[in-house]
């Protein structure tokens, strides 16, 4: 047993060791307890950032973000459905078909998408013809630079398909490829039919028939009114104005809206 003096030394130990263990506890930093709520919004803003970094560098390097189909681009530069502004220009998007000089369906969709700036003009147009009981039919917008380059392994000729090393007016969203149709909707004569590859559907071709002459003049004049710039060797090919300030694009047609 031990004697009182022995007993009044372990109590005074214990004592000693319980304050020393609580000095120690209050220099420690406490630990932070947050809400519920604030710590799961947190995790989900992580969450999100993580996964908009990660979309962003999966994607080609010739296409910028989302940027060119939405905000914060301006509307002159986004791409824009040109059936939303106008719907009443009529659509033969020929490569959502197997009806095209490849004999195969290349667009998973058939839209006519284009710069909005180029939206905006071929609007003009279409309303100007309306006047005149015609209309606009279109064969080709924006073209994916993925398909630019299947093009051009089955026709490198840089007179009718853009070499996908310096990209294509259509690839960057600034180029149309299109038609004259009557208040009916019937296509007007022309020189040649669409993507036809010779000298005949050249603007300076002298041996088609005066109506497809007159007809492809009528074309000519009402795009090049607002702007449109008309390609020598194809009747139905045109870059909208300031073309050489978009970047070349391989967006899906599924990713804009």
């Amino acid at each position: 047993m031990m004697n009182r003096g022995s007993k009044g030394i372990a109590i005074s130990f214990i004592l000693g060791l319980v304050s020393v263990l609580l000095t120690l506890s209050s220099m420690s930093p406490k630990a932070e307890t947050l809400p519920l709520a604030t710590a799961t919004t947190s995790m989900s803003t992580v969450t999100q950032t993580e996964n908009s970094t990660e979309s962003e560098l999966s994607l080609p390097l010739t296409t910028p973000p989302q940027q060119v189909a939405q905000s914060p681009l301006p509307y002159d530069a986004r791409l824009i459905d040109i059936r939303k502004v106008n719907p009443k220009i009529a659509l033969d998007i020929r490569y959502a078909t197997t009806n095209n000089f490849l004999k195969r369906k290349l667009y998973s969709t058939s839209r006519c998408v284009l710069r909005g700036a180029a939206v905006r003009r071929l609007s003009q147009v279409q309303q100007d013809l309306e006047k005149k009981g015609l209309g606009l039919k279109v064969f080709d917008c924006y073209r994916p630079l993925s398909v630019q380059k299947l093009m051009w392994q089955v026709k490198p000729d840089s007179r009718y398909v853009a070499n996908p090393k310096n990209g294509s007016r259509h690839n960057r969203g600034a180029a149309v490829d299109l038609t004259l149709v009557d208040r009916n909707g019937k296509e007007l004569q022309m020189p040649t039919g669409f993507d036809d590859f010779t000298v005949k559907a050249h603007r300076n071709y002298t041996g088609a028939s005066a109506q497809a002459r007159k007809n492809s003049k009528l074309l000519e004049d009402a795009m090049k009114k607002y702007g449109f710039i008309p390609l020598p060797t194809e009747w139905w090919h045109f870059d909208a104005p300031g073309w050489d300030k978009y970047a070349i694009l391989d967006v899906s047609f599924g990713a804009i809206p």
